[in-house]
């Protein structure tokens, strides 16, 4: 995710943390420090640290959850709205999709349960509608933090956590596309309830809270109804075969005059075996440029390890190899894995959305 960057890793996940979460500190900060002075402030963002070291754990309980069914969670981004667990792919089976989306909430009720039971936080209706008060004491407002995310997280709006309980129970009567649209309008109807309430309560984190269900909603509906059609396409049908390719001894000036001729937004770089080495993308060049010089060999600002599958693959394939690896194309390889071709996810909408309109 663009402007956050990597604090540390955890059972395997690298947690990051975008920029914006420190202007969430900082509006904390001054806040409390307009009605209490230094010591409130420090406290205040204390506790906010603390809600979020809460979520990073609730994260956590999905990339665990997720691994169980071999699947990886490279990265967990902290945000001003919550965290997000980017797992390389959901479980498509509906109890294991409930499993891995239960996971999380199911934490915070282990961390409830440990300030209430070992801790001794009292909670009561006061401290669950007053939790920015300091005067509710730390571990009580804490407690009532975790009971909150509980609750809020398995609202039915896709594609929190409820939501992906409500999109598998779907798929256990209707094909996983229709049980995802369905899914997908239930958590865009709540995020206009959520964008709703933040107006009138003048709550601006519940009105980023309803964009993010919003966006995230129509995203990932489209994503599985793309999946979905990609099943039924051939690989050679969407592969570009007609590209201007680089060899390991190509300058980035000799790149740039290609950019500034060609359509082209990647160039494959490959050897004299006919082997892809990596693929030098349109931001590469011009990083590399800016900071090597237009002499500076394409290879020094390629992107290395771009995964690959075989001419005979389905489209579904690639598919899944570019949303796994966030690489910026795919390659088509035969089966001594001489380079055909490549795929992105660009030529890939391109080409679905063809389909569709001929359809």
């Amino acid at each position: 995710m663009q402007w956050s960057f990597p604090i540390g890793r955890l059972a395997g996940s690298e947690i990051r943390i975008h920029l914006t979460f420190f202007l969430l500190l900082l509006w904390i900060g001054i806040a409390h420090f307009q009605h209490g002075g230094s010591a409130a402030a420090v406290e205040g963002i204390a506790f906010v640290i603390a809600i979020f070291a809460c979520v990073v754990l609730h994260e956590l309980g999905h990339a665990v959850a997720a691994r169980r069914y071999g699947i990886a969670t490279p990265r967990i981004t902290l945000l001003p709205i919550g965290g997000v667990a980017e797992l390389e792919r959901m479980p498509e089976k509906p109890s294991e999709e409930i499993v891995v989306a239960l996971a999380g909430p199911l934490v915070n009720v282990v961390i409830a349960a440990v300030l209430f039971l070992i801790l001794g936080a009292q909670v009561d209706t006061g401290t669950l509608t007053a939790m920015e008060d300091p005067a509710g004491g730390f571990v009580a407002r804490l407690a009532a933090v975790n009971v909150v995310l509980v609750l809020f997280n398995l609202i039915p709006a896709f594609p929190m956590d409820g939501g992906r309980v409500l999109r598998a129970l779907l798929a256990t009567r209707y094909p996983r596309v229709r049980a995802t649209q369905i899914a997908g309008t239930v958590g865009q109807f709540a995020a206009f309830a959520f964008g709703f309430l933040g107006l009138v309560g003048g709550n601006p984190l519940l009105i980023f809270v309803a964009i993010f269900v919003y966006l995230a909603a129509t995203a990932e509906t489209q994503v599985v109804g793309l999946q979905d059609a990609a099943r039924s396409v051939a690989i050679r049908d969407a592969m570009i075969t007609s590209y201007e390719a680089l060899g390991p001894t190509s300058t980035l000036s000799h790149a740039a005059d290609l950019l500034l001729h060609t359509t082209q937004h990647e160039f494959p770089v490959v050897d004299g075996g006919g082997r892809l080495r990596g693929v030098l993308t349109r931001a590469g060049l011009v990083e590399g440029m800016r900071e090597n010089g237009a002499d500076a060999p394409a290879v020094e600002a390629m992107v290395h390890d771009i995964p690959s599958v075989r001419e005979q693959d389905g489209l579904d394939d690639a598919l899944a190899a570019l949303q796994k690896s966030g690489a910026p194309a795919v390659a088509i390889v035969d089966g001594d894995d001489r380079f055909l071709g490549y795929v992105t996810m660009e030529n890939i909408g391109e080409l679905m959305m063809l389909r569709a309109a001929t359809a």
